[in-house]
């Protein structure tokens, strides 16, 4: 895969875009002043294949770009576009896919669409790249997860950004951030060509198969723990039925299997009979009768205090009476009177409304009142007659209830036997309840049981040997090596061809895997990049590092992206802060005209199968190849700026 044309379209949808072209198979050069945007073209392309955390600066691209487009080209002449939309926020996912052969081109503003996503995007990528659908297993025991191969890694040995190209401490796009190095280290065996999606089954598998022995291992461990607090605690409850009377005699170091044996004999002895018959049912009898005595006592001092309610009311009555009777007496004084008419007032001869009674009537009702006197006083030797009877039943009532509460305390005092055995019927029941429940629980941990287990540890110990030793067999790790040894000759001759540092006595100048950066072997020993000054040195070793590997994988054919993109290779013989290149007289121009041959060099040498991308300060006017490789020239003409954003972009 190689880029043909990267577009930027306009916020507001002006029908023109903004389109770098390049060549396919060749050194691409993008010249320029600073701050014309050559560092961001690296950025939107990575963001172009799918990376969903954009770096792109916010003034001026993002605030007049709504949509970025990337047209690529693969080995079959096919054609793929990948459109990214501005980003919203930290990371964004929507994309739009356009495939097609060779008359693919850039769509106008109007037809951008989102038809897709960033993982439908990679995916595809990955598909025509040739990267094989398998997903990376780490080491068993390693705290990183899985991941799927994907164009997502391969993209990361693409790209040298200024900061990067310059690092003495990592090599590789992005190798800084969190987790990238693993990954890379992961997956450049597979882009080398040294391991394979069956190398990464088998690691899956063995992995698998390991967790099954781990597992297997931990059920033979509790079953053989299990069985032996089940022998122990059953040798326990033997002693303990055996004191209870369950078991007659306990060998003294009985077999798991006596024990079991012993534990269910015990299960079926029935306990003693607790205590004599007469004497429960004699309890029993007491118990009712205490009962229905206290029951009758208490119907007794309910009559008896009726009976006492009415004598107190009857003495109120008849006192009333005997008051009464009294007053009415003086009536006996009346002589003539007694015939006065009781219709007129005596006082004012007037007729009354109500008459008053006359003195018979009067003298009737304290007749008819002297009659219920004389009855209720015969009432009261009868009422104190009833009283004295419920008197004596109560008193007898409450002797018998003090004889029976003797008879109880009797009958308890000769108990004891009865509660001794009592005890011991329930110490028998927790001894079986408890025998119960531990050969419920040792159901499983018997010998046959542990037999099996200790098959399936041996079956999957066996799987897992066998899975090692094909991953053995492989050694990614050694044809890795061999193949790193392979690019470590183009790397040699080309830094001793640009005289790096350091190079002229090195055996090898070589990629350390496991350091992911550029080491020299030396008769006196490794020598890594960091311990080698001068950022001339490190860009060159980066230079010659990512040139080499990309040769390798254009030879070999792997499934990596066929072009390499380098932003300011030359920046470490320039001011820090360089306006325009051109215009600095005393730097080293023969070191940098020998940095870009060697590029253009390395870009012939692979014969149209790399595209080698550079932005740079740098513009080697006199050099007649070096002009025929400009894409692009950000320098002022004619006094009108030139850069990524075009002026008119900004008004």
């Amino acid at each position: 895969m190689q880029l043909l044309a990267l577009a930027l379209y306009h916020r507001d949808g002006r029908p023109t875009p903004r389109v770098v072209r390049f060549r396919p198979g060749a050194l691409n050069i993008l010249t320029g002043e600073s701050e014309t945007g050559k560092s961001e073209v690296l950025d939107i392309v990575d963001y172009c294949l799918g990376r969903s955390t954009p770096n792109l600066p916010d003034e001026p691209i993002d605030q007049t770009v709504g949509w970025y487009a990337l047209l690529v080209t693969f080995r079959d002449d096919s054609r793929m576009l990948l459109a990214r939309p501005r980003p919203t926020g930290a990371s964004t996912t929507h994309a739009m896919i356009r495939t097609g052969d060779e008359t693919l081109d850039l769509p106008r503003a109007d037809e951008l669409k989102q038809n897709s996503n960033v993982a439908a995007l990679r995916s595809e990528l990955s598909a025509r790249l040739g990267i094989e659908d398998f997903r990376f297993q780490p080491p068993t025991g390693a705290a990183r997860a899985s991941f799927d191969v994907s164009i997502a890694q391969a993209a990361l040995l693409c790209f040298q950004n200024q900061n990067e190209i310059a690092d003495k401490k990592a090599l590789f796009h992005r190798q800084t951030e969190n987790g990238i190095a693993q990954a890379i280290k992961d997956t450049l065996p597979y882009f080398l060509g040294a391991a394979g999606p069956e190398q990464a089954l088998r690691r899956y598998h063995l992995g698998e198969a390991q967790r099954a022995q781990r597992a297997a291992q931990r059920k033979l461990d509790d079953a053989r723990r299990h069985q032996a607090s089940v022998d122990a605690s059953g040798l326990a409850l033997l002693r303990l039925a055996q004191s209870e009377g369950l078991l007659d005699e306990v060998p003294a170091a009985p077999s798991a299997e006596q024990i079991r044996a012993l534990l269910e004999h015990a299960l079926t002895v029935t306990a003693m009979t607790v205590g004599p018959a007469d004497l429960r049912d004699r309890r029993q009898a007491l118990s009712e009768e205490r009962r229905a005595f206290r029951e009758q006592l208490q119907d007794l001092d309910e009559a008896l205090a009726v009976v006492e309610r009415w004598k107190q009311q009857g003495k109120a009555f008849t006192g009333e009476l005997h008051l009464q009777l009294g007053r009415l007496k003086s009536l006996h004084l009346l002589g003539p009177e007694r015939d006065a008419d009781t219709s007129i007032c005596p006082m004012c001869t007037r007729p009354l409304e109500e008459p008053d009674p006359t003195a018979a009537d009067i003298t009737l009702l304290t007749e008819r009142l002297t009659d219920e006197l004389e009855q209720a006083q015969t009432l009261q030797p009868v009422r104190d007659e009833h009283r004295r009877a419920l008197q004596s039943e109560r008193e007898a009532v409450v002797e018998r209830l003090r004889v029976n509460g003797a008879q109880l305390r009797e009958l308890a005092a000769s108990d004891e036997r009865m509660r001794d055995l009592q005890e011991q019927h329930l110490r028998i029941a927790r001894v079986q309840g408890r025998i119960d429940q531990a050969l419920t629980a040792g159901t499983g941990s018997s010998a046959g049981d542990i037999g099996r287990l200790h098959n399936d540890l041996t079956l999957a110990q066996e799987n897992v040997e066998t899975l090692q030793a094909l991953i053995d067999e492989d050694d990614v790790t050694a044809e890795t090596e061999r193949r790193l040894t392979d690019i470590a000759a183009n790397m040699t001759r080309w830094a001793k061809r640009l005289n790096l540092g350091q190079a002229a006595a090195a055996d090898e100048v070589a990629i350390s895997l496991s350091q992911l950066n550029v080491v020299l072997r030396r008769p006196l020993g490794r020598l890594p990049l960091n311990r080698i000054g001068s950022a001339k040195n490190w860009i060159g070793y980066h230079l010659v590092a990512h040139l080499a590997l990309h040769t390798y994988f254009r030879l070999h054919n792997r499934p990596v992206p066929g072009f390499l993109m380098l932003d300011q290779p030359t920046q470490a013989f320039f001011p820090e802060k360089i306006r325009d290149a051109t215009t600095v007289q005393d730097a080293d121009w023969a070191t940098v005209t020998a940095y870009f041959a060697l590029l253009r060099d390395v870009a012939d040498l692979n014969e149209g199968a790399l595209q080698i991308i550079v932005c740079d300060h740098a513009n080697l006017t006199d050099e007649e190849w070096f002009q025929d490789a400009l894409v692009e020239n950000w320098r002022p003409v004619d006094g009108n700026r030139q850069a990524l954003i075009p002026t008119d972009w900004l008004d």
